[in-house]
């Protein structure tokens, strides 16, 4: 009895806990003492907005009419491509950094670093909020050095204090905070005085992905998402109006989503042993450490041999326009051996999901994102072509009149077409 008391307890314990932090994950992080320069009052807005797995053709195919409309009074490309791997927390830190992932150091939702002896999930909040982890300067530091105030509503990298920085304004990620709260909490930021107001806001989204990835790209179910996404976006966009301020805005997505095959998942290699090897992602990339490097030419040659479906790789001969092979590795985080299936196929050890993205987006288009853009700043009525998601970083930083002072791989003359002079 009093064993089924204590355990009892630790129930409750332990439900009070987890309620404490998803209560403490609504609250709203301030940093306090920070204020606009007089310089940067007079600054545009802009908000950065990302609906995860928001695929290039959704919104025409699912009928996202609000969008399309915005789209039309700005500037729509063809497609964004993402940088590879095109996975969600890479793409996401590529877009306010405008590095590659080998480059800022991201380089899958999952990874090891050997020099940390260590490895950091997605789903780790300890990791994610560790600022060793990050590279580069993210859109809401740089335009904290210069005393123009941030804010977040959720973002990859922003619940860390990358070079000791947040954003001024920010939540921790929450999907349980309800959608009209969200939006409410934006009119709330552009309404502060101007001293304390944020320029730059970035604003998640976490559909369509979960719908994609459960019911697959063409299901009706991702349709909704797609139009629940679409009614967020009008919503947002007429609370905004109502501030009366001038706010541009940027609407992207991480990566695309593609149907896989689903009876017929590739078997994780036998050749590859969990006792020499630490193998921290798979599905769409298999990312392979050697404990001893004498394994490494024993492995990459047997599954050379066993080569079906799939190609196999050395960290030194990954192509170079994935920008992912040992010359790009600035933090030694990929891995010895690289396996990535033709699509497609995935590795999984049941059946696959509905959907899947990670595969190299030049090969498969399914991978591209979105990119929409309106607002004073833009061009009315602009199509441009696909253009690589690095660039994304330079065209806030223009909009903001934000100096980049360190090199970056997004180039501002590529985007540079779409502003209004």
């Amino acid at each position: 009895m009093r064993e089924f008391k204590n355990r009892l307890l630790t129930i409750v314990l332990l439900g009070i806990s987890l309620q404490a932090i998803a209560q403490n994950d609504t609250v709203q992080h301030i940093v306090k003492g920070r204020t606009n320069s007089t310089v940067q009052q007079k600054k545009s807005y802009v908000i950065l907005i990302s609906a995860d797995g928001f695929r290039d053709d959704y919104a025409e195919k699912y009928k996202a009419e609000n969008l399309l409309r915005l789209s039309k009074e700005g500037v729509i490309a063809e497609s964004m491509q993402p940088s590879y791997p095109s996975v969600t927390f890479p793409n996401h830190y590529t877009l306010v950094t405008g590095l590659y992932p080998s480059h800022h150091g991201l380089v899958g939702n999952s990874f090891y670093d050997p020099a940390k002896k260590d490895s950091y999930s997605m789903g780790a909040k300890e990791k994610v909020r560790d600022s060793s982890w990050y590279g580069g300067t993210p859109l809401w530091v740089l335009a904290e050095q210069q005393q123009m105030l941030s804010a977040s509503l959720f973002w990859v990298g922003s619940e860390a204090a990358i070079k000791g920085i947040r954003p001024t304004y920010s939540y921790n990620y929450n999907e349980a905070i309800p959608m009209d709260r969200r939006i409410q909490i934006v009119k709330d930021w552009l309404t502060l005085p101007e001293a304390q107001r944020p320029h730059l806001i970035t604003f998640y989204l976490s559909e369509p992905d979960h719908a994609g990835h459960r019911y697959g790209p063409e299901a009706p179910e991702t349709a909704g998402a797609v139009r629940m996404v679409d009614s967020v976006i009008a919503r947002l966009s007429e609370a905004v109006a109502a501030t009366g301020l001038p706010v541009n805005f940027v609407f992207v997505s991480d990566h695309g989503m593609t149907s896989v095959d689903r009876e017929h998942p590739l078997a994780m290699p036998a050749a590859i042993s969990r006792e020499k090897f630490i193998v921290p992602s798979s599905g769409t990339m298999i990312d392979i450490h050697a404990k001893d490097t004498a394994d490494i030419m024993p492995l990459y040659e047997q599954l050379k041999k066993e080569e079906k479906d799939y190609k196999v790789y050395l960290k030194s001969e990954v192509p170079n326009y994935l920008h992912y092979a040992a010359k790009d590795d600035r933090m030694n985080r990929i891995g010895d051996i690289i396996v990535i299936p033709e699509w497609p196929k995935v590795f999984s050890g049941r059946k696959p999901g509905g959907g899947y993205h990670g595969f190299d987006p030049t090969k498969v288009k399914d991978m591209h994102a979105t990119f929409m853009a309106w607002g004073p700043r833009f061009k009315q009525g602009l199509k441009i072509p696909t253009f690589e998601n690095v660039n994304v970083y330079p065209l806030v930083a223009e909009l903001l009149q934000l100096k980049v002072r360190e090199p970056i791989d997004g180039d501002q003359k590529v985007l540079h077409q779409v502003l209004n002079k």
